[in-house]
């Protein structure tokens, strides 16, 4: 599961990398307002994702191993 936020912060970086310099920054237009909004959006999931990887308590991780523990013994 981690690893899935780190790809996914890693993918919204690509995004913004790629994206910045074809955006028009003018608030005059409607181009502008869509790429304020678009923008914003991008940081949010950047932050919601960022947030997810730093924060995913590690008893989750071993709570997984020990199901995955369990489900093996009664396979046998």
């Amino acid at each position: 599961m981690k690893n899935r936020y780190l790809l996914c912060l890693l993918l919204t970086i690509l995004m913004l990398y790629y994206a910045i310099p074809h955006l028009s920054f003018n608030f005059q237009s409607k181009e502008g307002i869509f790429s304020f909004t678009w923008l914003g959006f991008s940081l949010l999931v950047f932050a919601g994702n960022l947030s997810a990887w730093l924060f995913t308590p590690k008893k989750y991780y071993a709570n997984q191993n020990r199901e995955k523990q369990r489900k093996r013994i009664r396979s046998y």
